[in-house]
């Protein structure tokens, strides 16, 4: 039976260091300061944009939230994100995505100052992350919480070990395979289109899944013993819950997977909750960045 990976446990565990360094910062005058921006009333956006304000508050940090109507225009969004830019108080600028199809999303994450750039998705971070320059660049939220998981089972140096990545996007996929490609693993970025993907799988010591695909990794696709990581957040429906019901489910089928594995990360539950948390120290980074000094180690 595979090693259940917990994503709420190892969450908990690095908002507890971000939240006591935060406090020493504070005691030195410094408070890490976030501004979480969202334009329009989706709903999940809206539940999204509302839980990481309240753990930045949890975390000591000086938490604002700017709630923009639909009809913002970019231009006035482009304005806002300026001004937090300058803003002294501010080390770490979240724009909630999607945004509304009138505004250019790429303008948008490419305004924001690299160095304030939590989310980790401006072309200079993105270019760090690339040339291998992990400690300087501020690193996608949900690929850094999945590699803390991974060292947590194998360690920090993953030299010998095949590692498979299902998903080529630049929120995940890629900067996946620069943390894996880092940390000395030989790498494959695998997706939908690859020839025979099962049996590339099948290769892997560690298999990442972030395809957006609800259970399309079997489990005669992976490894004895592998790592497997679950990024996929899928809705599906749960008939047997009532009607017009749904459950969540990852990329991976869990039940068969968890049986050949050697840990998994379960859907909810695993990468999730490492999202957030890594959004708070991307935040407190930024701040001790600005500050002149250190960064804790996580």
């Amino acid at each position: 039976m595979a090693q259940i990976i917990d994503g709420k446990a190892a969450a908990a565990k690095i908002l507890e260091k971000v939240t006591r360094a935060a406090e020493e910062l504070k005691a030195g005058g410094i408070t890490p300061g976030l501004a979480v921006v969202i334009v329009g009333e989706d709903p999940a956006s809206q539940v999204y944009v509302a839980s990481k304000s309240k753990r930045a508050t949890e975390c000591g940090f000086h938490s604002v939230q700017h709630s923009l109507p639909e009809s913002t225009t970019e231009q006035e969004l482009v304005t806002l994100v300026e001004a937090l830019n300058r803003d002294p108080s501010i080390n770490g600028i979240l724009v909630q995505l999607p945004l509304p199809q009138h505004i250019d999303s790429e303008r948008i994450i490419h305004t924001i100052a690299p160095e304030k750039d939590v989310d980790g998705f401006h072309i200079l971070n993105v270019g760090l992350l690339g040339a291998g320059a992990v400690s300087k660049a501020l690193v996608p939220c949900t690929p850094a919480g999945a590699m803390l998981l991974i060292e947590g089972v194998r360690g920090k140096d993953l030299s010998g070990l095949s590692a498979v990545v299902i998903g080529r996007s630049n929120i995940v996929g890629k900067p996946m395979a620069n943390l894996l490609m880092a940390a000395n693993a030989t790498v494959t970025i695998a997706h939908s289109r690859t020839a025979d993907l099962a049996a590339v799988c099948r290769g892997a010591d560690i298999l990442v899944a972030a395809v957006g695909r609800p259970e399309m990794v079997k489990g005669d696709w992976i490894k004895p013993g592998a790592v497997v990581i679950d990024v996929g957040i899928n809705r599906i429906p749960a008939p047997e819950k009532g009607e017009g019901k749904t459950r969540l489910v990852g990329d991976v089928a869990y039940a068969e997977a968890e049986k050949a594995a050697g840990a998994i990360t379960p859907v909810p539950g695993g990468v999730g909750p490492m999202t957030i948390a890594m959004l708070m120290a991307n935040t407190l980074t930024a701040a001790c960045r600005a500050a002149g000094r250190q960064p804790p180690v996580l």
